[in-house]
Parts: C-alpha cells; structure tokens; sequence
C-alpha cells in the first residue's frame, strides 16, 4: 500500500550523527585532506601575527576556506559563507560541526593582506614537490606559454594621466592614492616593462589595457609545464601587455627551483623565438624548440619579392658580407643595445645594381644586421627546425591547450580580484588545484605510473623501435 511522511518533529539530541559519516569515503575532499599537510601555514605566517589583540581564526582553516571558493568556483567571498552551513563536506574539511558559528567573509580578505602571496605560492611548491617525489614529473622537458586573465575592472575606469581634465578629477585623486599604497610584490618580473603606462584604470592601476580582439583590462599567466603527466611546475603573473618572451628564462629557473630537476629542453610558439632567448638557452646548453622569428622576417621578405638575409653570404676572413649581385657590403654601424652589427655596400654602388628592385626599396639601400654571437644563434636556429623540434611544438599545442582549458573550471579566464599580487594568489590556487588533480588520477596508482614511464620511452625512441605488444593503457 501507499505510504505518507509523517509531518516533521525536530529532535532535541543527534546522539549518532556525526559528519564524519556523512561524508563519503570517496569524496574528493578526503583525498585532499591527506594529501596536503595545511599546518605548514602556521610556520609561514607566524611572523605577520602579534601576541595580543582579538585571536584569528587558525590559519589552516582560513588556507582550506580560500581553496573551497577556487575549488568549487563559488562566485564571491559572500556567498561561499553563505553556502557553507548548508554544506557538510565543507563543514568536515574544516574541522568544523553543526554548531560552529560561520565567520564573517570579510576574514579572507584580512588575511590575503596579512599574508601576502608568499603562503599561496608555498603551497604551490609544496605540491610540485609531491608529483616530483610520486614519480609525476620528468623534468628534462618544460613546454611555455601564456594566456591572458579579463581583470575585474571596467573599460570605464580607464582615465589618460597626461589629460589635464582626467586630473583635476576625483577618480584621478582616488587613482594617485592607490598608487601611493604599499604593494606587496614587484609588479613585474626583471627585464618584464609594462607597454603603457600612460592610461590607466583608476579601479584596477595594475592591470593593462590590451587588444586582442576587443580591448579589454587584462592580466596574463605564464605557466611552464612537464612532459610526463602535464604537471604545472612554474607559473608567473604579469600585466597583460608584457611581452612573455621576457618570460622564458625566469620560469626555467622557477621550475629548477620548484622540481630540482635541470631541464635540457624548452618548447615555446613563436612568440619567445627571440634572438635574447636563443642566446640565453645556449648559454645555458638548453635545446631551444621553438619557432624562430626571423623565419617569420625572411616570409614577409619573400611574399614582397624581395631577397631574404640568408642569400647573403659571410665571409668571415674579411669580415664581409656578399649580396647576390656579387657586390661587397662591409661594417657601417655598431648598436651596442642590440649588440648587432649593421653591414651594407656604398649607396652609389646598391642605387646602380642591376637587382635593386629584387633587393630593397630603400632608398639608402639594403642594409644587414649579424649578432656578436652569430654562430651561436644559427646553431641555435638550425637545432630549432630539427624533427624532434617540430615533434615538441606539435605536442605543446594540444598539452597548453589543455592545462589553460582545466582552469577555467576553476574561474581561470577572469580575476577574481584587484591588484597583481591578488591575481597571482589566484593563479597559484589554480595551478595547486590543477595539480592535485593530477596527483589524485596518478599518484596513488602504480600501473597509472608505469604507464607514464612506458609512453615518455615511446616519446624518447625513435618510431617503431618499441615491441608492438609492449603497449600500456594510461585510462
């Protein structure tokens, strides 16, 4: 026969209820709770605590609350708050219970100011660390790139600061006194200069108004990522209009510094093919796979008809060059920034050749540019169109692809809050959580390892070397 629910009468005892078996063995929340040791917290902002005054809440739960709000993707501070009595997973990971009274949202806000991003990227390397000791992460080869981060900024909070008009407003005074506050990190990397500096947003100074495709106020996250399980070892935030090959060298050093792992090889798009970075990675006897810009230069050279700088020829014994008329170009000039050399043949010489119209249409003639370290960089060049160079390159755009497109499950695309250093506490969380991901499918599992180690062996041996039984399922 049909039953019917009797109307509710709340108990006044739950002697048997207990969160801890309300939370499933399973849960994700579980796995999280033994993989990171959150009392780690305690040594790193003990100094930005004093000895009297109202007592915090402990730093662990403030940590395991802002890893909920990116975790879950919860819109704002407010309503994760809001959300969490209603929650008893959450509720268990905190090591709260039914009757614990819910802090006010502004807590976390407190703390991040308190803190600085100096716990967030603790946490970070600390989870590096365990997919290095799971077997997770290679480290001889890092793939590059950078995408960019909307800022939580308006197009209307842009005022021009050389405008007369914009500074004898308001919002130009509110502009200069948040200038005027203390920020703590740098606001970009060494060597890392900000295009603009001229317009402003008065709501967000740090972010940079960038166009592609529409114009926006945007950031932008650098990431170096391992070959092995795709395991993000490095990540840097800048404003958006910071060129990202300024980027290459500092997160090669971050990801030995994360990993202790020496990588031999980078793969970056096109972007970072730069004459400073090819030089750089041979400096450092790294294998540059990366598309090299001047092979962009000699297209364009082509597509106008025009000879390309590799049909002239360097006799090094008398320091010359040899154009394709045969004629002679010698040093002009020497451009001590650039550290390059220009070389060119007398005007009256270039203006009566014969293939002037294949060559130049300057007026002053065809001019050449080589390097203090030319040969250098050609080897470079010439290692970058290697077969396993354009093998790299072709993996790099699916596996960036991916590690951007996993974050945006998170709230990766848009900022959640104002001020570099901000942006880059969320990019942190982001990256951990990424991580921890990883270390849940794989870390745990030996066959899942194995099956690692099987497809970086099919990766490094040469096509069809490997028994075609010796296969190993990573699903």
């Amino acid at each position: 026969m049909m039953g019917h629910q009797d109307p509710p009468q709340p108990k006044l005892f739950y002697p048997l209820l207990t969160l801890e078996t309300r939370v499933r063995s399973n849960h994700p929340l579980r796995a999280i709770a033994q993989l990171i040791d959150f009392e780690f917290v305690y040594e790193e902002v003990a100094q930005t605590y004093g000895t009297k005054g109202h007592v915090s809440l402990p730093p662990p739960v403030l940590l395991k609350l802002m890893l909920l709000l990116v975790f879950y993707n919860v819109r704002s501070e407010r309503e994760l708050m809001a959300t969490l009595p209603e929650r008893l997973d959450w509720l268990w990971f905190l090591g709260f219970d039914l009757d614990t009274a819910i802090p006010d949202h502004s807590v976390l806000s407190k703390a991040r100011t308190r803190w600085g991003r100096a716990v967030f990227q603790a946490l970070f390397e600390r989870l590096v660390w365990q997919c290095v000791e799971a077997g997770l992460v290679d480290g001889a080869k890092i793939f590059l790139d950078s995408s960019l981060i909307d800022a939580n900024a308006s197009n209307n909070s842009v005022v021009d600061t050389q405008s007369l008009k914009a500074q004898l407003t308001r919002t130009y005074r509110e502009l200069e006194a948040r200038l005027d506050e203390p920020v703590p990190e740098p606001s970009h990397p060494q060597g890392a200069r900000p295009v603009n500096t001229r317009y402003v947003s008065t709501t967000d100074p740090d972010a940079a108004i960038v166009r592609r495709g529409n114009a926006k106020l945007r950031y932008q996250t650098h990431r170096a990522v391992d070959s092995r399980s795709e395991v993000i070892t490095a990540v840097q935030v800048t404003r958006g209009d910071v060129n990202e090959a300024h980027l290459l060298v500092p997160l090669w050093q971050a990801h030995h510094a994360n990993t202790r792992r020496m990588a031999h090889t980078v793969v970056a798009d096109s972007k970072y093919g730069t004459i400073e970075n090819f030089l750089a990675c041979h400096e450092r006897g790294l294998a540059a796979h990366m598309p090299d810009l001047k092979q962009a230069a000699d297209q364009r050279a082509a597509q106008r008809q025009h000879f390309a700088d590799t049909q002239f020829t360097y006799e090094a014994a008398t320091d010359t060059y040899r154009c394709p008329a045969g004629q002679v170009l010698r040093r002009k000039s020497w451009h001590r920034s650039r550290q390059s050399l220009d070389y060119a043949a007398p005007k009256k010489v270039c203006a009566a050749c014969p293939l002037r119209s294949q060559c130049t249409d300057n007026t002053m003639g065809r001019t050449i540019k080589r390097h203090l370290h030319q040969e250098a960089l050609d080897h470079m060049r010439a290692r970058s169109h290697s077969a396993p160079a354009r093998r790299d390159l072709r993996m790099r755009q699916h596996l960036m692809e991916r590690s951007f497109a996993r974050g945006t499950r998170y709230g990766f695309d848009r900022a959640r809050w104002r001020r570099l250093w901000r942006v880059q506490i969320q990019e942190y969380l982001i990256a951990s959580i990424q991580n921890l991901d990883i270390l849940l499918r794989y870390g745990r599992d030996p066959r899942r390892r194995l099956a690692l180690a099987v497809r970086d062996l099919g990766r490094a041996l040469p096509l069809g070397s490997l028994h075609p039984f010796a296969r190993v399922s990573c699903s």
